[in-house]
């Protein structure tokens, strides 16, 4: 949506700027019109696209205005030293995108070029010298941006190894006071209902805070296989294997939330339009749906208000569930990057795995999560499954291949 906004702007401001302020060999402002009429459809009705003909739009898009045009611009130019620097800032800028992506892009981009210049000049003629000579230069660029993508990626896999390192010796160190906690509870709690003694007035509120002690111990154990899975689990881990049914891990996450008191759990309404089965493992469903409910309360947290709704419609093509707060909201910048690994919303609050983790875990059953939200006035949380039947054909052909 940046670049189309670039494309929009910026292909008419510099005809302006190479047509009359620095006047250049060749210029065309065909071109850049059609550049931008075939990029407003990303400002205005990106949304409306189905997903698979959005991605063969996105492809078309970038191909024309990064390596096509500049490189067009670049050869009717004869290799001017601005339209050099003006095509190595656009092959910078694609390759900043998924790499196989930059490759077709710039491949399909740059041949149709070079064609286009054939036919114009109606026969087979090489670039000129200064047109050469720009080629190893931007070649250089590609690759030196490919491998900072590639040296990004290891270094988040060394921090997600150093985590998991690190995560594993406090969790075995934390579970260990963590048993001993439990079992002194439950002893407890047995001889508070075994007494012989008729009940004291304060028995009551001592069970009540013995529960407690329990739940607190069971959601630190999650919250130590939550992160052990988010900085650990592979692909083979997170594999389908059992069809849950949605209301009933809807009703195991309340169950196991360790709410702070009766008001805060009155917070939360479930809805159950229509319940749906999906092929997933309930306990990482649980966590998923924790992890969610942990961070709507924290929003409503943050500002004093606020109510959380969560909706099962099983009705769809596409099944769904929609968790919706209506605490502080997520900036529209920040929404495209609060499912990144160690992208934590606000600053300095978490590690920044949680929704990152919850992405893994559905993409690896098919399922997809997208966010809406206004800042100060709801964030709703998109989980969308295949229907069962789908989503067991896929599972035998990822078996099978």
């Amino acid at each position: 949506m940046v670049l189309a906004w670039v494309a929009i702007v910026g292909m008419p401001l510099y005809y302006i700027v190479w047509a009359y302020w620095f006047p250049q060999p060749y210029e065309n402002l065909a071109l850049r019109i059609f550049g931008v009429v075939l990029c407003l459809p990303a400002i205005f009705v990106r949304h409306l696209i189905p997903k698979k003909w959005l991605t063969v739009y996105f492809f078309i898009g970038l191909t024309y205005v990064a390596p096509f045009f500049f490189t067009f611009m670049f050869l009717m130019n004869d290799g001017s030293s601005i339209w050099g620097q003006s095509l190595l800032i656009a092959l910078i800028i694609l390759f900043h995108f998924d790499t196989t992506l930059a490759f077709l892009s710039y491949t399909a981009g740059t041949a149709l070029a070079y064609l286009v210049y054939v036919v114009l000049h109606g026969s087979v003629i090489a670039p000129s010298f200064h047109a050469l000579e720009q080629w190893p230069i931007q070649i250089f660029a590609i690759l030196t941006v490919s491998i900072a993508k590639v040296s990004r990626k290891v270094l988040a896999q060394e921090k997600l190894a150093g985590m998991a390192t690190a995560l594993a010796t406090v969790s075995h160190e934390l579970r260990t006071p963590l048993r001993s906690i439990n079992a002194n509870a439950r002893g407890l709690s047995r001889l508070l209902q075994e007494g012989p003694t008729p009940a004291a007035p304060n028995q009551i509120p001592m069970e009540k805070a013995l529960a407690r002690i329990e739940l607190e111990v069971r959601h630190m154990n999650n919250v130590i296989d939550l992160f052990l899975l988010s900085a650990s689990t592979s692909r083979e881990n997170l594999i389908p294997k059992d069809i849950v049914s949605m209301a009933a891990a809807v009703e195991l996450m309340m169950q196991r939330y360790p709410f702070v008191n009766q008001e805060q759990r009155a917070l939360v309404a479930i809805t159950v339009r229509s319940d749906f089965r999906f092929l997933g493992q309930v306990e990482l469903c649980s966590m998923v749906l924790v992890n969610l409910l942990r961070n709507a309360l924290t929003s409503i947290q943050r500002v004093g208000k606020g109510r959380i709704r969560i909706l099962l419609d099983g009705a769809r093509a596409r099944p769904r569930l929609l968790f919706i707060d209506t605490g502080c909201g997520i900036e529209a910048s920040r929404a495209t990057h609060i499912f990144e690994r160690f992208y934590a919303y606000p600053e300095h609050n978490g590690t920044g795995i949680g929704l990152a983790f919850c992405t893994e875990v559905l993409e690896a059953w098919g399922a997809h999560i997208r966010v809406v939200s206004r800042p100060l006035g709801y964030t709703i949380f998109v989980l969308e499954f295949p229907p069962v039947v789908q989503q067991k054909a896929a599972d035998v052909r990822s078996l099978l291949n």
